[in-house]
């Protein structure tokens, strides 16, 4: 098998597992859990910089005052991603985070026709009209936005369309955004400390590894992923993209019994058949453009 899809595979099969991890510190309040995944993968990213030697590169093109305020805004973005998701886990929604990933790729579609001035084709219409038909009969059937989806797909989606117009690249990127928060995100850990509410060094020594740990389970299917997609077509990436959301959905289903109504799960389905769509229009306009370029 093509290294390049290994690579991949690793990288949305953790993102896929990594409810499980937050799980398993689901005594530690979010903003807290939140803070030390800053902070911890803030040095860990540095490291990987620094052994990697791109540490002069990466200072240099830091400091630059239109980078910066780039990176800002998509620090804000990630930062509000991270702690809905870890908020959602263990608050027991991890199918909706799930619907959450599924419906990004089709918001990303709509943000680049808005800001970029893509252009769809009718079937990439359909396909996210569906979608969208989805998400309005899940509203209607529960008698409320699924805003925790919604908030994830929104970040994620508006900090992709950000990172495709900045200018460094995924590792240095991800590293100057946490770097960004860290002092923000130290600040709070030393709040909760003063304020003897902090989980860490306070509850169990496995608690306190897992809370250091995040650092590397945030850049570990980074890592895999940026040498994934360095290797292999962005349509491949694009396809094996739903791992990592149906591992969730089968995570919050069948491991941690959360509630799948027949409502929901018609919601589901009609997102289900927008992203089968979505792909399959994919799949027959690249063998076209393969055909008539031959």
């Amino acid at each position: 098998m093509n290294k390049g899809i290994l690579y991949a595979l690793g990288a949305y099969g953790l993102w896929g597992l990594l409810p499980v991890y937050w799980k398993w510190l689901q005594h530690v309040p979010a903003p807290e859990l939140l803070s030390h995944r800053i902070v911890w993968s803030c040095v860990a990213l540095l490291a990987v910089i620094f052994f990697m030697r791109r540490w002069p590169a990466f200072r240099a093109a830091v400091f630059q005052p239109r980078v910066l305020k780039v990176y800002f805004f998509a620090a804000v973005l990630i930062g509000l991603n991270w702690l809905t998701y870890v908020w959602a886990v263990n608050a027991g929604h991890i199918v909706e985070t799930s619907l959450g990933y599924f419906i990004n790729p089709l918001l990303s579609v709509l943000l680049g026709v808005i800001f970029l001035r893509e252009r769809l084709r009718l079937w990439q219409w359909a396909a996210c009209g569906l979608a969208a038909v989805g998400v309005l009969y899940l509203t209607v059937a529960y008698g409320a936005l699924p805003w925790i989806a919604l908030t994830l797909a929104g970040t994620f989606g508006v900090y992709g369309l950000v990172k495709k117009l900045a200018p460094l690249g995924s590792l240095e990127g991800l590293t100057l955004e946490t770097a960004i928060l860290f002092l923000p995100a130290l600040g709070y850990l030393f709040l909760v400390e003063s304020g003897g509410q902090a989980a860490f060094l306070h509850t169990s020594p496995l608690s306190d590894v897992l809370l250091i740990g995040a650092g590397l389970a945030t850049t570990v299917p980074l890592l895999l992923f940026a040498s994934g997609v360095q290797r292999i077509p962005l349509s491949v990436i694009g396809l094996l993209q739903y791992i990592a959301p149906t591992i969730q959905f089968f995570l919050g289903v069948f491991v941690y019994s959360e509630p799948f109504p027949p409502e929901r799960l018609i919601g589901f389905a009609i997102v289900w058949a927008a992203l089968l769509l979505f792909g399959a229009e994919g799949v027959l306009n690249y063998r076209r453009q393969q055909t008539a370029a031959a």
